[in-house]
């Protein structure tokens, strides 16, 4: 019996520390045997630096343009950390097109070369996304069902509350044609007073979990500067085991919901009733 891809998105605002925490986890799930691959939807490009080791990779859309349509699949995935498999989707030149159009042409050509056939015995298929979902593009992996599982990267502040809640509003509005479930809020914490109190609150009044909270510490820093997750670069650091605990609860995670969007109103009470403003 063939075992079933788990395909996963993960949003946030950009900023939030959502590539980075990508990563992380995904080394996490690899350092577990977990076969995955990493597909990086940032026109920047940066979606899979930690697990190559720093290497600028060709992405998709400047393979297509410099080398035409006749392209294999090993011009376009890149083997790195602990045997992960990496794309990066790319952008326009700048000030010129959608970015957006690179997830899509990324994706479906992924699919016309067999990137998701049984052959990979893939376990998991994560898609790294920009920002809010404000354009078609960068909706394509909840809207056309590429991404079944979907985690927002969240923090205390308000901005990344409220990009979180309009995340939401994406789910919803494509849950039932692409069939995509929120899975949770991942808290990288940014030190704001009672954040993981807050957290949990909006993650209650959402209809979901907050999956696991993410200390703010140093090491990641100091890990992404040597172009490694923190996994790869301190084994035995503390928050290696952060991100080890993160990848566990998301392979375990059996709560997947349809979400309840906040108004901006009660967004903005749960600021005020934790002290934040």
């Amino acid at each position: 019996m063939t075992k079933e891809m788990r395909k996963i998105a993960i949003y946030g605002k950009g900023g939030i520390g959502k590539s980075t925490t990508t990563q992380n986890t995904v080394a996490g799930l690899a350092e577990k045997g977990k076969k995955i691959m990493v597909v990086g939807c940032d026109p920047k490009a940066d979606s899979t630096r930690l697990l190559l080791g720093g290497l600028a990779q060709k992405t998709v859309l400047d393979t297509l343009r410099e080398e035409g349509e006749d392209i294999d699949i090993d011009d376009i995935i890149k083997v790195g950390y602990s045997n992960t498999r990496n794309v990066e989707s790319g952008g326009p030149e700048p000030g010129v097109g959608c970015a957006g159009r690179g997830i899509i042409t990324s994706i479906n050509l992924l699919e016309q070369l067999g990137a998701y056939d049984d052959e990979w015995d893939l376990d998991y298929a994560f898609y790294d996304v920009l920002g809010d979902v404000v354009c078609g593009g960068f909706a394509m992996p909840i809207r056309d069902g590429k991404a079944q599982e979907i985690y927002i990267v969240v923090s205390g502040e308000m901005m990344a509350m409220y990009a979180a809640n309009n995340i939401c509003k994406g789910i919803v509005k494509y849950a039932e044609a692409g069939g995509c479930r929120l899975g949770g809020l991942i808290c990288n914490s940014r030190k704001v007073d009672n954040e993981r109190q807050m957290i949990e609150k909006l993650a209650e009044k959402l209809g979901t979990q907050m999956l696991h909270f993410v200390p703010r510490e140093n090491m990641v820093q100091r890990a992404e500067i040597h172009r490694q997750t923190v996994i790869e670069f301190a084994p035995e650091h503390a928050q290696a085991d952060e991100y080890r605990a993160l990848a566990t609860k998301m392979d375990e995670n059996k709560m997947f919901v349809v979400p309840n969007p906040l108004e901006i109103e009660e967004l903005e009470k749960l600021l005020i009733d934790y002290g934040i403003c």
